[in-house]
């Protein structure tokens, strides 16, 4: 049997591991995760082995502050050594998740709901999400430290607002959630206008909340590729979506679907952003896991507060 190659591992006290690690990230973000998955994994084990030396009795003239102070750092590189070979299999759920979430991920109804009643035809789907924090700008890396991308990528939610304000302000009144909401909501769906569903010939669909076209839907509906997530693993399809001739047409129809569907009681009339967005994740609108989070974040961040003051 070959023996494990441990060789390779760096010395937990390695003052330069942490940096490289970033540097990683940049350079190669599938390896960098790769890395800090395998890290995370080798702290878990060494909580583990941390447990089970406190609970072993020592005694002995060998036992001391300073031989206990090295027992722990080579607890600390075991678990590391032991992680390079994945012994639990949590380095690769760790990293499977880290990369949903660098590299953004679609989150559908769950497929058990997709088919049946009318009330289930209508529920919304995903679409990719922005690889970036969620009220971060979304522009490429490369430019997001120059002035001219910060100013384009503001002006364009700034642009996006102006569309959808009046609207919003409508569908507040039909289900009782602040229209700021709302907004937050279409620019989280939509990339704030940038990732808009759009037709064949390349005009807009206006469907700024991801609304799948069901079989009770009989307007005019845009096809196209995208992710359903179905037992937790995502899989690329082909979907029809609702397309509308206006954003009012849109808003009119989401508010109409929160306000028509008992599941989504909870969520009508909500004041509070963090518990908006937890009741539409627990309602079905989402099943990725971070959904609510990100929402969240959009209502409370600063950049929906200068997107609406500059409005």
């Amino acid at each position: 049997m070959k023996a494990p190659e441990l060789a390779t591992q760096r010395l937990v006290l390695d003052p330069a591991a942490a940096g490289d690690l970033r540097n990683r990230l940049r350079t190669d973000p599938q390896a960098g995760v790769r890395q800090a998955a395998r890290q995370f994994e080798g702290m878990l084990l060494h909580l583990m082995l941390k447990s089970m030396r406190d609970a072993t009795p020592t005694s002995g003239v060998l036992d001391s502050e300073q031989s206990r102070f090295f027992a722990a750092i080579g607890d600390q590189q075991l678990a590391q050594e032991l992680a390079s070979q994945a012994p639990l299999g949590f380095a690769g759920l760790i990293e499977r998740q880290l990369a949903r979430q660098r590299g953004g991920v679609v989150q559908t109804v769950p497929p058990a709901l997709g088919s049946g009643s009318p009330a289930q035809s209508v529920l919304p789907a995903r679409r990719p999400l922005p690889a970036v924090a969620a009220d971060q700008p979304e522009v490429p890396r490369a430019a997001a430290a120059t002035p001219d991308a910060r100013a384009d990528s503001a002006q364009r939610r700034r642009d996006f607002v102006d569309r959808v304000w009046s609207h919003a302000v409508e569908a507040a009144t039909r289900t009782g959630v602040p229209a700021h909401f709302l907004v937050a909501q279409s620019a989280l769906e939509s990339g704030w206008g940038k990732r808009e569903l759009r037709m064949a010939d390349g005009s807009p669909s206006f469907n700024v909340f991801g609304i799948k076209a069901g079989r009770g839907w009989s307007g005019a509906t845009v096809e196209v590729q995208t992710t359903e997530f179905v037992d937790g693993m995502p899989q690329s399809v082909r979907a029809k979506f609702r397309a509308y001739d206006s954003y009012a047409e849109a808003f009119r129809d989401y508010a109409q679907l929160l306000s028509n569907h008992p599941r989504y009681a909870s969520v009508i009339g909500q004041q509070d952003g963090v518990q908006f967005a937890r009741s539409l994740q627990r309602a079905g609108y989402a099943t990725d896991p971070m959904y609510a989070d990100k929402l969240a974040r959009i209502i409370g961040g600063s950049t929906l507060r200068q997107a609406l003051s500059a409005a």
